[in-house]
């Protein structure tokens, strides 16, 4: 009697206009719970859509577009790059939708088993995460068909409910997987589907690319959804896009690793006529460069390919057992500055294979370098207790597996490839590690020479697992467990695909222990969406490039895009570990193809993914565009205002006659340094995220592995002057904020009461009457007749039933006590608590912003730092593994040969510095010596000592800005800058300096 009584009180609130939704899920006595209907008109829709639209800088959709008709309900799509944490983003769509308007049952269909396995182990691993966040879980559970009671389940649960169901549970054919569609006793002759549909599900799809074909359209319209949101990063359609995360602005934003790719490149020769591989070029502090070379070489067996270490001069004829290809074939040259060799005046480069159609031969060499990479990322990681995992791709399973007539499993000719390869590359490394450290060693305290000593327990590790135990398979497999090949059909008989993806979809905590000894995953080619491991940090496919596909390369890279976790599974992103975040996530492709190639076909497979991005800073692109100043005021660009925005930025060269965007604006936009018409100033953060948004084709490149160095300190880093600086700024140090909690209050009392503005929310509510008519015409609505529209302000009470605890929000997003959050918002004007009213969460985020930027000029005028004994050791700062680009020149004064940086404001400033005659040497500082502050940790760029006539060695740590004022730099930058002159000031006393240079100049200024 209750329920009825509340079911009808709700009723005549929406037909009084009181609400615009009910948001309150209601219990009907023949299905259970339900998600209560939209009830705003389809213009208004389309007018919110628009506003998220102009909000992220997307283009605007004209209509509600849907994929087949009226029925299939609202489609709203969210582009998502691989690896940024799209399950995660859409399980928590739910809990905020749950939260928010009071909607709990949500459908998840996916393609494949694969990403089926995979999203339900998401929400099994986060289950905790969002216990904190949201005070309850979410039991989701996978569709059955010989389980219908689950979906009786589904539809009578009053919390969230989830079901996760792959497309051939509803759309193929066949007894058990029509099951969904028949009338079943357990439900009165009901059909699952039906009992599904009247619960109004919120669907969503994920990587709806290989859903979207039209019978699975179709079919999915019988779940009569209330709206469907779309997530993946490579979209066949994108049906009212409201959110964009691309590949360019993942990898912006850091949120994804960085690539390198390591191309092997197999050509003819005009001067060579054997067979060569050039492996690589080693450089050595104390000796010569000598080329790791693979060639041809003659005994009493035969001929074999053989491996050496070879230096200038040495003659392949000889080496080769006088086989007459290499006659007249001696190295004349080996080049570590331009990264090749020189053999019979023939120029050859590191990845080159000459003179070579044997495949077998190529994909040996593939894995050898696949190994290789895994061993030198795998010594760099390890210490910081990072797993490295290496994938090869195949193309059929008997290449790593085969089976005899017994049955019994045997090694293919890649896994026997394999065995070898390993066997040998960690010999050679381990040879090659012990040289090196005890070489270091000897430099650096000879004392330390013959006690054994290792820097990690790395080797043991190394050294612990035999070559069969390191690697293993993941494929299909068939019903007598042998591996098949999951793109093949084989009649009635189908594969258990589940247990092929055990280890990986279901045990990655497991894979991701170093007690667990594989590290080498062989999978199929075909396994693209849903296959990836955040640990991934090789990626080889061992098949020839497919020129029908436009995704191939990308696909494949996105198997190992994610950002890294250590072995508690925190993930190693900008958050935690900050600048150094591309430092150890680094994804090295070893390609079947040269690294121009792949390089090439990479960019133009993403380029492909921009479709929806501008291209040119044209008057039209600018033309409506909403901008928002610091006070969060919208302002729409005028025709008048894009005209003139278009002709400054073409006055000073930002962009050319073409409108694109030059070389040098896209330095001043990165540092919002852009010239602005006088009237767009306060919008200057706007206009550069807008043109940020533009394509320039050179945004996203992958780094060239083999034209990468691992660097180690040169003589200048035991000059006597930069280890006097070194002892004087390797000290630790701990700080101490300590502000008037009053003055917190009342500054932030100021500031929100001047400067918090919320605007309404605004639906459209329409009001009407029921007609009398048939029951078809009632399932159609075609019996409700409009006769009121209005738009209303609506009240929190009023349009939700979601409850606030607006304290507890923001204390979350402020790190203030809640006594301290309490006193604040009792000492703000009354008059601001209206504005709760209006729009609750824009309330919270505002008012936290705003406190936040109180105590930030708070800790600036309050912060103090404290010299400790701790000091930063020389051994882990400069000696931990770094590389750079051999693209640029020799440095003379510096402590490495080359820079690791690519900013051209640096580039510039380290030339300025080698060709100073006051310098006498110079480093640029690691990101492993940073300064701890209250926001982050703060890596300076640059230690120096300067050598003047009156005053000798002047110290100086600086850091390098576009500009010299203060007022560009953003609060969170200005706060470290702060900081670190209180560090320094706090360790050295004064005698070595820190400032903020737009270039050597302004040092030399301040030096003088």
């Amino acid at each position: 009697m209750e329920r009825s009584q509340n079911i009808i009180r709700k009723a005549k609130e929406i037909a009084n206009g009181m609400r615009g939704f009910d948001y309150e899920t209601e219990l009907l006595e023949d299905i259970g719970y339900r998600n209560s209907v939209i009830q705003i008109t389809e213009n208004q829709v389309l007018e919110n859509i628009k506003r998220v639209q102009r909000l992220n800088d997307l283009n605007e959709s004209q209509s509600v577009e849907r994929p087949i008709s009226v029925k299939a309900g609202y489609n709203l799509t969210i582009e998502m790059e691989t690896g940024t944490g799209k399950t995660y983003t859409y399980i928590r769509t739910m809990y905020e939708l749950h939260k928010q308007y009071g909607w709990s049952k949500f459908i998840v269909i996916v393609p494949s088993i694969a990403i089926r396995e995979g999203a339900y182990k998401s929400f099994e691993v986060t289950q905790d995460h969002f216990q904190e966040l949201y005070g309850h879980k979410i039991i989701p559970f996978i569709y059955n068909s010989g389980r219908p009671q689950d979906i009786e389940h589904f539809a009578s649960d009053s919390r969230i409910s989830v079901m996760i169901i792959n497309t051939q549970a509803f759309n193929a054919r066949g007894v058990d997987a029509n099951r969904i569609k028949q009338e079943l006793d357990q439900f009165g002759t009901r059909r699952p589907i039906d009992i599904i549909a009247q619960t109004n599900p919120i669907i969503i799809i994920d990587e709806p690319q290989s859903v979207d074909g039209p019978a699975t359209l179709e079919s999915m319209k019988d779940f009569k959804p209330l709206f469907t949101l779309r997530y993946s990063a490579t979209h066949k359609v994108d049906y009212n896009k409201v959110f964009r995360l691309d590949a360019l602005d993942a990898y912006n934003k850091r949120l994804v690793k960085k690539i390198q790719v390591k191309g092997i490149n197999l050509k003819g020769s005009t001067g060579t006529t054997g067979y060569l591989y050039l492996e690589q070029i080693v450089l050595s502090t104390s000796k010569p460069p000598f080329a790791m070379l693979e060639f041809e070489k003659r005994d009493n067996i035969g001929v074999k390919k053989v491996r050496q270490k070879l230096s200038e001069g040495a003659n392949l004829f000889e080496l080769s057992g006088n086989l007459p290809a290499y006659k007249n074939h001696t190295i004349s040259e080996i080049s570590g500055y331009l990264n090749k060799v020189v053999i019979g005046g023939e120029d050859i480069y590191p990845g080159d294979i000459l003179n070579d159609k044997d495949e077998h031969a190529f994909r040996r060499v593939q894995i050898r370098e696949t190994i290789m990479s895994h061993l030198q990322k795998e010594k760099v990681l390890f210490d910081k207790g990072i797993k490295v995992l290496s994938l090869f791709f195949i193309d059929s399973v008997e290449k790593y597996r085969v089976y005899d007539e017994a049955g019994e499993q045997a090694l293919g000719e890649y896994a026997q490839i394999f065995e070898e390869e390993y066997k040998h590359a960690v010999n050679d490394f381990v040879d090659l590690f012990h040289q090196e450290y005890n070489h270091y060693l000897h430099e650096t305290d000879p004392t330390n020479v013959h006690k054994g000593y290792m820097p990690s327990n790395y080797l043991e590790y190394l050294k612990r697992d035999d070559a069969q135990k390191v690697h293993d398979g993941y494929f299909s497999i068939d019903k007598k467990g042998k591996s098949i090949d999951p793109t093949v059909k084989r009649g009635s008989e189908e594969s258990d695909d589940i247990s092929a993806y055990d280890l990986i979809m279901k045990d990655k905590e497991r894979l991701l222990s170093f007690e667990e000894p594989k590290r080498f995953i062989f999978s199929h080619s075909a396994l693209k969406e849903g296959w990836d491991n955040p640990n991934v940090f090789q990626i080889c496919a061992l098949k020839n490039a497919e020129t029908g596909s436009q995704t191939r390369r990308r696909q494949e890279v996105g198997r190992g895009m994610r950002l890294c976790v250590d072995k508690r599974g925190v993930r190693q992103d900008f958050e935690l570990i900050g600048d150094q975040v591309h430092d150890v996530n680094k994804l090295t492709v070893i390609a079947s193809e040269s690294y121009e190639a792949f390089a090439k076909g990479l960019q133009t497979e993403i380029a492909a993914t921009l479709k929806d991005r501008p291209q040119k800073a044209e008057v039209k692109f600018f033309v409506g565009k909403v901008l928002f100043n610091k006070k969060d005021e919208e302002h729409r660009l005028t025709e008048d205002e894009a005209n003139k925005l278009n002709k400054v930025l073409f006055k000073h060269d930002v962009i050319d006659e073409d409108d694109k965007i030059t070389s040098l604006g896209r330095e001043l936009i990165e540092q919002s340094k852009m010239p602005l018409p006088e009237t767009l100033e306060p919008f200057r953060g706007a206009v550069a995220k807008l043109l940020k948004s533009i394509y320039t084709g050179e945004s996203f490149k992958p780094e060239d592995e083999r034209k990468t160095i691992v660097l180690t300190t040169n003589p200048n880093f035991k000059k006597k002057e930069f280890q006097d600086l070194w002892e004087k700024i390797n000290f630790k140090t701990i700080y101490e904020v300590n502000f008037d909690t009053e003055k917190l209050i009342s500054d932030s009392r100021g500031r929100i009461n001047k400067d918090l503005h919320i605007s309404y929310r605004t639906y459209e509510v329409k009001t009407g009457e029921l007609k009398d008519g048939t029951r078809e015409q009632m399932q159609e609505g075609a019996l409700i007749v409009e006769s009121e529209r209005q738009n209303l302000k609506l009240k929190t009470d009023l349009y939700t039933n979601a409850t606030y605890d607006i304290v507890g929000e923001i204390e979350s997003q402020t790190n203030l006590t809640r006594l301290t959050v309490v006193d604040i918002l009792k000492a703000i004007d009354s008059q601001k608590f209206y504005l709760l009213h209006k729009n609750p969460e824009e309330f919270i985020a505002k008012c936290s912003k705003l406190i936040n930027e109180v105590k930030a000029s708070l800790i600036i005028n309050n912060i103090v730092y404290h010299k400790t004994e701790e000091r930063y050791d020389a051994k882990t700062v400069f000696t931990n593994d770094k590389s750079a680009l051999r693209d640029s020149e020799l440095l003379k004064k510096h402590i490495y040969d080359y820079l690791t940086s690519d900013s051209k404001i640096e580039s510039n400033f380290a030339k300025d510095l080698e060709n100073s005659v006051e310098v006498i040497v110079y480093a640029k500082l690691p990101k492993s010596f940073y300064i701890p502050t209250p926001i982050a940790n703060y890596s300076p760029d640059w230690a120096i000592v300067f050598d003047k006539e009156k005053v000798r060695h002047i110290y100086f740590v600086a850091e390098t800005k576009g500009s010299d004022s203060d007022m560009d730099l953003r609060g969170i930058e200005q706060l470290k800058i702060h900081c670190a002159e209180k560090h320094f000031g706090s360790i050295t006393g004064g005698v070595v300096k820190f400032c903020k240079v737009s270039s050597y100049d302004k040092l030399l200024e301040i030096v003088n």
